[in-house]
């Protein structure tokens, strides 16, 4: 698994640091920094550049003297009561691209006070941002002429919240394990990540973390009649799984199932070619749940919780399903097949009528079903979908407060 960038935190400015950037408001003063008198007025003089106000999407840079000179770079981050989780997500991505483009090894970020950024849930978002600054799956690409990696980051936090930082410090470490642990397996080409691979690195996790797996093989899945995954996985060569892994305790159960179409053809009804290689994607629901389970295991969450991993490989073959097939599926319901393009509800049917047999206090599922979601919501929401309305508040609110993006749709 690649790692997450290893965040410092600092009280003052470090003696040496490649690269030192800073946010500040509209009509707000440059930050104030302890530890180096020469990058203080660096800061104060970017913020007196001609034109400079603070406006968001502006710039200024200056230079500190001396051999270990620091270059040092204010973002204008906008109106104090305008800036939100999407607008420190817009900043978390602005130092990324700076340091990419800049090709530095370490740096410095000073952040400014302000409410969000004070609260846990800001705090932890801009942590987590940070850890996440670096992130590359270029396992397969030559190292030549890529840019260097970020050796070391540290974050001045808001004056007076060191404290709180360095408590939210794990958790963020934690929730970044899991975010990479995610994008890592979605981002593993077909030709790799079969179902048999992905469950393989579902039991590696279950091991390192002390959870308990079951993985349920082709012949597991005909002897419990689990028709909707056999179905979806009968046109491929790569056998379809489906994978549980279980963990702690509580009074809460919380059940999570993930859609794991390790490469989507669209089987009989065969997608265009264009954009097909992005079909490796369809697996990242079950990408997704696996993250998930890292960082409440890694945490310790008094819960327990379990996650469904239905993994399938839909393939056009002389043995694959048909529009005009009838399918039974675990709970004994049958499905007549209109389209194998719409391969995800009947890896969800069997998944989900498996976890609603522990009678979980909450059923998750984590899909990609439709490219008519991005039409509705854009690249960048994820559709919600919710028959209570307390679980769906919460969601939605666990989402605003961590910088993702959710709206809730009509059921």
């Amino acid at each position: 698994m690649t790692e997450p960038l290893r965040v410092r935190l600092t009280k003052s400015v470090p003696a040496r640091h490649a690269l030192v950037v800073g946010g500040i408001f509209e009509a707000s003063p440059a930050p104030s920094v302890e530890g180096s008198e020469e990058v203080l007025g660096a800061l104060e003089r970017a913020r007196e550049r001609p034109g400079f106000t603070g406006r968001s999407g502006q710039r200024a840079e200056a230079e500190t003297s001396g051999d270990g000179a620091h270059q040092v770079v204010l973002h204008g981050l906008g109106a104090r009561d305008e800036f939100d989780s999407a607008a420190l997500a817009k900043w978390l991505r602005r130092i990324g691209d700076e340091l990419r483009s800049r090709d530095r090894s370490s740096a410095l970020v000073v952040a400014p006070r302000h409410d969000l950024l004070t609260d846990e849930g800001g705090a932890e978002q801009l942590l987590r941002g940070l850890a996440l600054l670096d992130y590359r799956f270029d396992e397969f690409k030559k190292s030549d002429g890529s840019p260097a990696r970020i050796e070391s980051l540290s974050l001045l936090p808001p004056p007076g919240e060191e404290s709180r930082y360095r408590q939210l410090l794990p958790i963020a470490a934690a929730s970044a394990r899991g975010v990479v642990t995610t994008r890592d397996l979605a981002n593993s080409p077909p030709n790799r990540a079969t179902p048999a691979w992905m469950a393989e690195r579902a039991r590696e996790l279950a091991e390192e973390l002390g959870m308990q797996a079951t993985v349920l093989e082709p012949e597991h899945l005909e002897e419990r009649k689990m028709g909707g995954i056999l179905a979806v996985g009968s046109g491929s060569a790569n056998r379809p799984r489906l994978v549980r892994l279980t963990w702690g305790e509580g009074e809460t159960t919380v059940a999570l199932v993930g859609k794991g179409v390790t490469f989507d053809t669209g089987g009989i009804s065969i997608k265009p070619a264009a954009s097909m290689d992005e079909m490796k994607f369809d697996k990242s629901g079950a990408c997704t749940v696996l993250g998930i389970a890292r960082t409440a295991a890694e945490l310790e969450l008094p819960l327990r919780f379990a996650v469904y991993l239905p993994l399938a490989e839909n393939m056009p073959d002389g043995a694959s399903y048909r529009p005009g097939d009838i399918v039974r599926c675990y709970n004994g319901k049958t499905v007549e097949i209109l389209n194998t393009d719409a391969e995800g509800r009947m890896l969800l049917a069997d998944a989900l009528a498996w976890a609603s047999e522990e009678r979980p206090d909450y059923l998750i599922d984590f899909a990609t079903l439709t490219g008519a979601c991005v039409v509705a919501l854009g690249h960048h929401g994820a559709g919600l979908f919710a028959a209570d309305d307390g679980l769906a508040g919460e969601l939605l609110e666990a989402a605003e407060s961590s910088g993702e993006r959710l709206w809730r749709l009509p059921t």
